[in-house]
């Protein structure tokens, strides 16, 4: 139910009197399968890893890979959803994949073991394992987006490429959305 994304874009570089200079970059991601309709596979990932995609490549577990289009998002939020048509997806990759279960986030307690799953560093799924450090944690979401949120946090090694990826319980069930961490010299693993 884990997919990796790849999110194809341009940036362009102003330098005044002598002109812009436009270059594509790839950064990577992760996404969460969560439904799917008659014609599309439908994932929800977060809005920082779509963001201004020209192209977003999504790879699944068999790694087969298949392009995807943002249906709608909630950039305040930091959350997206995209799709994915079913006519680009073969047999064998239907049958290898799965519709994520939804857990409940609201029964956590402080103590409770969490597995994240991602594409951290974009080298393809990584599992790593912690613990529900604190429930209803307010941060600011970004400072550009003047937003604040409650989020899990948890000390599960959370990296650049899992974004977007799965907050799971002991019994395989998503309870959050990999978003950000905390990184300095003096922080150890706060996601």
């Amino acid at each position: 139910a884990l997919v990796s994304i790849v999110n194809e874009y341009t940036a362009t570089q102003d330098f005044g009197y002598f002109g812009s200079y436009e270059q594509t970059y790839n950064a990577s991601g992760s996404g969460i399968i969560v439904g799917q309709s008659e014609t599309e596979l439908l994932l929800v990932t977060n809005y920082h890893v779509v963001e201004d995609a020209d192209k977003l490549v999504i790879s699944f577990v068999d790694d087969t890979t298949a392009e995807a289009t943002v249906k709608g998002s909630a950039k305040t939020m930091d959350l997206a959803v995209i799709a994915v048509s079913l006519e680009s997806l073969s047999k064998e990759t239907k049958d290898a994949i799965a519709i994520a279960t939804l857990g409940d986030s609201d029964s956590l307690k402080v103590g409770e073991p969490a597995i994240a799953i991602g594409n951290a560093l974009g080298y393809g799924q990584s599992v790593t394992t912690g613990v529900i450090s604190a429930l209803d944690r307010e941060i600011e979401v970004d400072s550009s987006y003047e937003s604040k949120g409650t989020f899990i946090q948890t000390d599960a090694a959370i990296n650049p490429g899992n974004s977007g990826g799965a907050l799971l319980n002991m019994r395989g069930e998503v309870i959050g959305i990999n978003s950000s961490k905390y990184a300095a010299v003096n922080i150890d693993n706060m996601g």
